[in-house]
């Protein structure tokens, strides 16, 4: 049961009630922002992939290359169960080009993309985790943790375009024009 506070009503809803058609959302938002991301690292400079604006802050390919990977992790969610860092599921990537950075994103958004058509609305219930051996990092559910990643992109994704601020690259526009782009 569900109550409005500002409100006075109640609504009462079945599990089946509660599951909205929210696989095609997921699916327009990871096209959507592949649309973006790929705008961006079309910009991407192969001269600077040792840039970090600071010493605790990751170089710039290897930040570029995290935005990309990203789009392979609803593919990886909903085929397994969990990443444990301490068991070895991931494996670091390591680019050197433009072009390596432009293969990856379309090599994993095409998994990714493959895989929502081919599954349902309540394959989202399933459970996911990330751990690191004992502990537990996070718990979700696949749909949270599908939900997680499309924020990590574009988390990412901005801390790219400040790399790119600083360095005097154009920013193409993200959820509207940017500065250097007044096209959206």
């Amino acid at each position: 049961m569900w109550r409005n506070p500002t409100q006075d009503c109640t609504f009462t809803f079945t599990k089946k009630q509660r599951i909205m058609n929210t696989l095609p959302l997921i699916k327009k938002e990871l096209a959507d922002e592949y649309e973006t991301t790929k705008q961006f690292l079309a910009q991407y400079p192969d001269t600077l992939n040792e840039f970090s604006p600071h010493e605790k802050s990751m170089k710039m390919m290897p930040l570029a290359t995290h935005v990309a990977e990203i789009f392979g992790w609803p593919d990886f969610m909903m085929k397994t169960t969990q990443l444990d860092f301490a068991a070895g599921d991931y494996q670091p990537v390591f680019l050197n080009t433009r072009e390596e950075l432009m293969g990856k994103l379309e090599e994993d958004y095409a998994k990714s993309k493959e895989t929502l058509e081919n599954m349902s609305e309540e394959d989202l219930e399933g459970r996911w985790q990330m751990r690191n051996g004992e502990t537990l990092l996070a718990d979700y559910s696949k749909y949270e943790g599908i939900r997680h990643a499309l924020n990590q992109i574009a988390h990412h994704r901005a801390q790219l375009g400040v790399y790119y601020r600083l360095n005097n690259i154009p920013l193409p526009g993200s959820y509207g024009p940017s500065a250097d782009s007044m096209e959206f």
